[in-house]
């Protein structure tokens, strides 16, 4: 369903739809652990980090913010470890008390019919299928985690569109693996997918972040970045499995040709998404739990950090 048809076929662009986007919804979740950590004297550095990475909006910025000209001095960093360092506490605490204090924020996506907390599942689901599809497939995993992470700001930059021009749209949302392809192509001319890479690239994230999001719905069309925009895609469907509401069939099997490039085939993806729960898990944990004394350091980033610790999974096998 299209709603306001008047404005159908308005030639814009990618880059005109994300030009005005300065910000990306946070988590309701997220946000006020953060900060109530920044506000503690005592926090590690460690401790923010691993929030951070929970955090779609916040990692955006802190890694925009420190790839600006002012604090990169002309080296990249891709990494929400190396970015947080490199900017600094002050600055950190400063990006978190604007996104508290913005109403812009921590809002649902209307035009495509997406809760808040649902969009932070799918985000949080995506960097973490991302970041273990990399370990076994000798992909940069901090790559792979932040496309993961950011694989919906398309999505996000449509909707702020749609709230700033007061235009009345409401896309159909299919699901894995199209999506709203159909409405997004019928409404403005191309997908989320490359509105996604244009905001990436109006906040110069590099090519390697910014083609995968791209290309996330046909990866073998990618010249320079098909294997990582293949992984994307297959990220997507083990986000879709863990995230799909309790009773809804699981998401159709991926394209055999979109895994071809990664080396996997469909009964090895389905062998990962009893790992993507319990580490969807662990992190619901980390953000209600408020025993004192909680540890985050139990349930650090990267990966590798989780093999041990045996994430807790509840009894329905979901996150």
């Amino acid at each position: 369903m299209i709603s306001d048809l008047s404005l159908q076929g308005t030639a814009l662009s990618p880059d005109e739809i994300v030009r005005e986007v300065r910000n990306l919804p946070s988590a309701p979740k997220v946000l006020p652990r953060l900060k109530e950590l920044l506000s503690d004297g005592n926090s590690a550095m460690h401790e923010i980090v691993a929030l951070i990475r929970l955090d779609p909006g916040i990692a955006a910025r802190v890694l925009q913010v420190a790839n600006s000209a002012y604090f990169s001095k002309g080296v990249r960093c891709f990494t929400v470890d190396e970015a947080v360092n490199r900017v600094g506490y002050g600055a950190v605490y400063e990006l978190v008390s604007l996104a508290v204090s913005s109403q812009v924020l921590v809002r649902s996506l209307d035009v495509y019919g997406i809760e808040a907390d649902d969009l932070w599942k799918l985000s949080v689901a995506g960097a973490i299928a991302a970041e273990l599809l990399a370990l076994r497939t000798q992909q940069d995993r901090d790559v792979a985690y932040t496309i993961g992470l950011l694989h919906c700001v398309g999505m996000v930059a449509i909707d702020e569109w749609a709230l700033r021009s007061g235009c009345k749209l409401t896309l159909k949302h299919t699901g894995f693996p199209r999506e709203a392809v159909e409405s997004e192509r019928a409404f403005f001319g191309f997908t989320q997918a490359e509105a996604g890479a244009a905001l990436l690239r109006h906040w110069d994230f590099p090519a390697s972040m910014t083609e995968p999001v791209r290309w996330q719905y046909t990866p073998r069309a990618s010249a320079s970045q098909a294997k990582m925009a293949s992984l994307l895609s297959a990220a997507k469907w083990l986000r879709s499995a863990v995230c799909s509401p309790k009773g809804e069939k699981a998401p159709p099997q991926p394209d055999s040709g979109h895994l071809q490039p990664l080396g996997l085939g469909a009964a090895t993806l389905q062998s990962m998404v009893p790992e993507v729960i319990g580490r969807m898990n662990a992190v619901s944990t980390l953000l209600e739990d408020t025993k004192a004394g909680f540890d985050l350091r139990s349930y650090a980033f990267p990966a590798k950090e989780w093999a041990s610790k045996g994430p807790p999974a509840d009894k329905d096998g979901r996150a």
